[in-house]
């Protein structure tokens, strides 16, 4: 390619930008001109887009917990990191949950809404603790695959990924394999990421078409309520837990770690967004031996957004609409099952599984969870923004704690996406190296 060609190449956060402002213009038009072709054209295209990411989920999901925690070997005090990275999960999403309790507590969101506890309708899926704890386990190797259940694919692939460790020298066929594998999944969805600008137009236009003004107006005090509670996360919290704990400048975060966050927005999918995330939080300066463990780790688990955010301030919602009192026990509940259930989440678009395990853990109406089901799609880009976000933010918190954040590259980083980087481009070698965490 040219330089000249290069020259005129749009980045691609402009690509993702005229793709959300076409797609609220074409949303629009075809809301208020009822121009059925059109939302079923803009239908289609998130559709396929969605289903794009999704296919490639159940086996990237597989490999990539398989290949990250078998990288664990080239990591000295590997289980020091594994214990850090889970223990400031846990601590983010604690503050999370903090932050949309309060919020919830203020605004009221159930009330003047106009809704009764008869617009409610149960879902098809529920959640509980018997059938998350059951659940882990699969009962065959298939069926998580086809029904798409990725926790169980998550305990398949640590299961596998633990064994091969053990087993050593006569795993690395497997493991080789395995990498292989990994690495063509992650080109494959490369491609459909380069197709995000397209699949923008289609899910918010397709979402401006069928929900417009009219229903958002009904939520307008909850929809305020999660965004305003995922923006103090990801633009207070997070910040304030870089330049105090990792001593490390929130705005060459956002710089490099930007492009993953937009990303997720627009697709509402941590796994789908994945790959992209591992790219981002590498050129901060996190090791990729590290990254390799705990991004795919947190694309599966750490949900800030849908698991802690979300659920707060929809149970103080579904509470209100059912004139139903909630106690500081119910509030220390929803905590509760904010930090430990969030791997029900499995960073699929979506929180409904994650909704239904609080709603029964506070014995409140399933019923609840119909009335937030329209209004799901347009709070998802913001939860799922959030949660990419503080996947990325973990590991380069850890690094920077224990002495293995490459501050050179972390301080260079710059804006332009890794998206926009030739396919083509060379690619050294990797040497293996031992990173060793300090005591």
């Amino acid at each position: 390619m040219s330089a000249n060609t290069k020259s005129f190449k749009v980045p691609f956060w402009a690509q993702i930008l005229t793709g959300l402002l076409l797609g609220a213009a074409l949303g629009w038009i075809a809301r208020s001109q009822d121009v059925s072709w059109l939302v079923t054209a803009l239908e289609k295209i998130g559709d396929i887009f969605v289903g794009l990411l999704k296919l490639a989920v159940a086996p990237l999901v597989f490999f990539a917990i398989l290949v990250s925690i078998t990288n664990l070997r080239k990591v000295n005090n590997a289980a020091r990191l594994a214990g850090r990275t889970l223990l400031w999960f846990m601590i983010t999403s604690l503050i999370a949950v903090a932050i949309g309790l309060a919020i919830g507590l203020v605004t009221n969101p159930g009330a003047g809404t106009g809704l009764t506890p008869k617009d409610g309708e149960l879902p098809e899926k529920t959640g509980s603790w018997l059938d998350f704890l059951t659940g882990i386990v699969p009962t065959d190797v298939i069926t998580p695959f086809t029904e798409l259940n990725v926790l169980q694919i998550v305990f398949m692939a640590a299961v596998a990924g633990i064994a091969a460790l053990q087993l050593g020298e006569k795993a690395q066929p497997i493991l080789a394999l395995s990498e292989s594998v990994l690495e063509l999944l992650q080109k494959a969805l490369w491609w459909v990421i380069r197709l995000a600008p397209l699949g923008t137009v289609g899910l918010i236009g397709y979402a401006i078409a069928t929900y417009g003004w009219d229903l958002i107006g009904k939520y307008a005090t909850f929809t305020a309520d999660i965004y305003i509670g995922c923006a103090l996360v990801l633009f207070g919290v997070y910040p304030a837990l870089l330049a105090t704990v990792a001593k490390a400048s929130p705005i060459q975060f956002f710089k490099g770690a930007w492009p993953a966050v937009q990303l997720a927005f627009v697709s509402r999918s941590s796994v789908g967004t994945m790959p992209l995330t591992q790219k981002v939080t590498e050129r901060l300066g996190v090791p990729k031996e590290y990254a390799s463990f705990a991004v795919p780790f947190g694309a599966t688990t750490k949900m800030d957004g849908c698991a802690a955010i979300y659920p707060a301030i929809a149970a103080i919602f579904v509470a209100q609409i059912f004139d139903i009192q909630l106690g500081i026990g119910d509030y220390l509940l929803i905590a509760f099952v904010s930090v430990v259930g969030s791997a029900a989440t499995a960073g699929l678009t979506g929180a409904t599984v994650m909704l239904t395990l609080t709603l029964s853990t506070l014995g409140l109406p399933m019923e609840g969870v119909g009335l937030l089901l329209a209004i799901d799609p347009i709070v998802d880009m913001m939860r799922t923004a959030t949660n990419v976000a503080g996947q990325a933010l973990v590991p380069v918190i850890v690094s920077a704690r224990e002495g293995l954040l490459d501050r050179t590259a972390y301080d260079s980083v710059g804006g332009a996406s890794p998206v926009d980087e030739p396919e083509d481009r060379p690619v050294p070698a990797d040497e293996p190296r031992a990173v060793q965490a300090t005591a």
